[in-house]
């Protein structure tokens, strides 16, 4: 299904049947879709209505012109519960989609029980970094960056030992709109949340990978001291732990949002 935003994009949305449980909401990482979560979906729709959806400028969402923002995605995955009809949701997202949920934690609060932010950051002071990934992506499209994002998100022997899963990943990636990557690198380059990270109060669980070069573990350190009592967990995995580390993983998440 797809679900129309207040500017007119459309966003691509799976929801599992209404089943009685509580409602989870994934959200993908940048250069991915809502495939990235299916080692999850099996052992979480036990005690959950799943809802995952592909962000804005990824998957089959569309990628309008950007820059985009944080905020902007932040009310693209209200209005997908909305679509929904869903009025409050644990939530679990990864990397840029961990940078959604603290926006949904601090400024959407009544619309989230519980928050899993994982492989994430609250500001990433690279901004070199994003605006020349933003020319590359424009002027060639997702090819020249593809390998070396996947050897970023995967350890070196996850990938050798893997390499079907690694290639599926690289698919995701190259796949990805080049206009969408960009104006989400953007949302990026400028998100700053350390000060609204103070003001979450749902319950909270960062994951950290201990080999993740993307979002380094003090960037997970630095959310687990601003967000007030959060819990904080590291998984040998670099920054796709849900794929690298899917076992610890999801005991991991699901016993926090479960309790």
């Amino acid at each position: 299904m797809f679900v129309t935003m207040d500017d007119g994009a459309r966003i691509h949305v799976e929801a599992l049947p209404e089943n009685g449980k509580p409602t989870l909401l994934f959200s993908n990482s940048l250069g991915t879709n809502l495939h990235m979560w299916d080692a999850q979906m099996a052992p979480f729709a036990e005690r959950f209505r799943i809802l995952r959806y592909d962000s804005r400028g990824h998957g089959r969402s569309d990628a309008p012109k950007g820059p985009y923002t944080v905020e902007r995605l932040g009310r693209d995955a209200v209005a997908v519960l909305d679509g929904v009809d869903i009025d409050k949701t644990y939530f679990c997202g990864l990397s840029k989609g961990g940078m959604v949920g603290q926006w949904l934690g601090a400024h959407a609060p009544d619309r989230v029980e519980r928050l899993a932010l994982c492989n994430t950051a609250a500001h990433i002071p690279a901004a070199d970094l994003w605006n020349q990934r933003i020319e590359i992506v424009t002027r060639n499209g997702m090819a020249p960056l593809a390998e070396g994002i996947v050897d970023r998100w995967l350890t070196n022997d996850f990938r050798e030992s893997h390499p079907d899963e690694t290639a599926r990943i690289t698919r995701m990636v190259l796949a990805t709109s080049a206009l969408g990557y960009a104006a989400c690198c953007a949302a990026i380059r400028d998100m700053d949340q350390r000060e609204s990270d103070k003001t979450i109060r749902a319950p909270t669980l960062i994951v950290i990978g201990d080999k993740d070069p993307a979002t380094p573990p003090d960037r997970g350190q630095q959310i687990h001291e601003l967000v007030p009592g959060s819990e904080i967990v590291t998984l040998d995995a670099a920054h796709l732990s849900n794929i690298e580390q899917t076992k610890a993983f999801n005991k991991a998440v699901l016993d926090f949002l479960t309790r």
